[in-house]
């Protein structure tokens, strides 16, 4: 199992107050980013939990579970399918809805991009209350492959994501390399 350089990767997370609202501490992984040493070691971090897992697909929720997901793909040797919001990919897409705390919204995948066989790890940077990544969770279903799990770098824990998330993961593992 690899080990997660868990002080490293949370003295390159910037707490950004009163964005995008007033009250919201924003979670800015920029610095991480910019950071080959702390980037490289939550790349590899990522990589471990879908080998562990047995995944052989790696979906990237937008917008930053593309920067993560990708090179998890690239150095896994796994095949990357983005998720997108609705209206962002041609050609025909399976999409799934959700509620938001403020409304509701609509991601979409390509259709061809999932297969039966596939096991399939959602990475993205934050899980917060969940809906998004439920949402990714049945449209990997929907489009006939299995939930190999769901990789976070950070979970927010007081917003209750996980509990959420729960009976969308049935079964399949939730690993955050951070919890706040």
């Amino acid at each position: 199992m690899t080990t997660v350089p868990q002080e490293l990767l949370l003295s390159r997370i910037r707490d950004v107050p009163d964005y995008p609202q007033p009250g919201v501490v924003f979670k800015d992984i920029t610095p991480l980013l910019a950071d080959p040493e702390a980037f490289t070691a939550l790349t590899d971090a990522l990589v471990g939990l879908c080998v562990r897992h047995g995944a052989t697909k790696i979906v990237g929720l937008e917008a930053r579970g593309f920067i993560l997901g990708a090179p998890v793909a690239v150095r896994a040797g796994l095949g990357f399918v983005p998720v997108r919001k609705a209206g962002k990919l041609p050609g025909v897409t399976l999409s799934q809805g959700y509620d938001l705390e403020y409304g509701s919204a609509e991601i979409e995948v390509h259709a061809e991009d999932l297969r039966p066989g596939d096991r399939v790890m959602v990475i993205d940077d934050v899980l917060a209350t969940g809906g998004t990544a439920g949402a990714a969770l049945e449209l990997i279903r929907r489009g006939g492959a299995e939930v190999a799990g769901v990789s976070v770098l950070m979970e927010l824990g007081f917003l209750g994501g996980r509990d959420r998330l729960e009976p969308a993961l049935r079964g399949a593992p939730l690993e955050a390399l951070l919890t706040l």
